[in-house]
């Protein structure tokens, strides 16, 4: 799923999360392999890197006639799967506004010979006229939002590469927004390489943190309007049980359209360990201090321990727990572990 919606895209993606999708649906987790049934685009070709290619989409066939050389990218999440193919777009959505670009993301960006991308401005959305004039060989448009606005534009400037269905955007994995541009790209056997490389990672942090294993948690969100039970029973599992830790047995409680936890009802909140995040700050319903002070949360047994933490959203970490992608997934377990290890060690 891609932040696109909005400038910045951590406000983005714990927006969207509050809304409909809560902040791991549709993430997928290390284990995700794709799909023959034509989520993931129904591909002509017969072997990787071979041309023509078509696939199919939610509003009609892609074909990529030659292997594509400029890719150009209409949202972050597209930016990220052309960077960990080993591309580097020749234009991208200006989704930082001038704010520092992610860790993960300006270390791939390095380590491809570029210091930065060239974007286009999109406040106003993607940039039609912007795009064209790079003259791409290929649009990747696997992790946006707005397709429906903008297939129709976009296709006479180039091939555009998109999900096979609509709902598919908000309920593909990375592994399989990561796998359809890689069959348009000719990059199949590099997309499972990065995928064998992020499930690697997260196996090698749950090995090496055996306390983890077992322990309920629970993940909040401080949201303009609510605080956010966002690990509730049916949410995708992702990083935090993938590295062992599991739900609390009252997630079964809370749903996509249930998750609002109530300043009397804070004691919802216990669990063998306790993540926070305020993305939202003092715009928040609660800042971090208010709700710390709170005489109900200061009483709560995870709490009283120290087996409580807060995800920080200035760094992005929040954000690419709630949008992982093929980029961000081994950042986001090299943050996370020691933030759990803490919690899980109430120190």
């Amino acid at each position: 799923m891609s932040p696109s919606v909005r400038r910045r895209p951590l406000t983005a993606a714990l927006l969207a999360s509050a809304t409909c999708l809560g902040l791991l649906t549709g993430c997928g987790g290390f284990s995700g392999t794709g799909s023959s049934d034509g989520k993931d685009g129904k591909a002509a070709s017969a072997a990787d890197g071979s041309f023509p290619v078509s696939l199919t989409n939610a509003w009609g066939r892609t074909e990529v006639k030659e292997k594509p050389v400029r890719v150009a990218t209409v949202s972050d999440g597209d930016t990220s799967i052309a960077l960990a193919l080993g591309l580097v777009p020749v234009i991208t959505p200006d989704v930082e506004d001038g704010d520092p670009v992610a860790e993960y993301k300006q270390r791939a960006i390095e380590k491809l010979g570029e210091k930065k991308l060239k974007t286009y401005d999109n406040t106003d959305g993607t940039d039609y006229e912007a795009i064209a004039a790079e003259e791409p060989d290929v649009i990747l448009g696997v992790n946006t939002w707005e397709m429906d606005t903008d297939y129709a534009k976009l296709t006479p400037i180039a091939p555009v590469v998109t999900f096979a269905d609509k709902k598919d955007a908000n309920t593909l994995t990375w592994q399989e927004r990561l796998k359809t541009a890689a069959k348009a790209l000719g990059l199949s056997e590099k997309a499972e390489e990065v995928i064998a490389a992020n499930e690697r990672t997260v196996k090698e942090a749950a090995a090496a943190h055996p306390e983890f294993r077992g322990k309920t948690y629970t993940y909040s969100v401080v949201h303009p309007e609510q605080i956010t039970y966002m690990s509730f029973a049916d949410q995708d599992p992702g990083v935090f049980e993938q590295l062992g830790l599991v739900k609390h047995p009252r997630s079964k409680n809370y749903s996509a359209d249930k998750d609002s936890v109530s300043l009397e009802n804070l004691d919802e909140l216990e669990a063998d360990v306790l993540l926070m995040t305020y993305p939202f700050g003092d715009e928040g319903l609660l800042s971090a201090s208010e709700l710390e002070s709170n005489k109900l949360f200061r009483s709560l047994d995870v709490v009283k321990n120290n087996h409580f933490a807060v995800v920080p959203s200035e760094n992005t970490l929040a954000s690419a727990i709630a949008y992982p992608d093929a980029l961000s997934a081994p950042w986001v377990v090299e943050n996370l572990t020691p933030i759990l290890a803490k919690a899980v060690a109430g120190k």
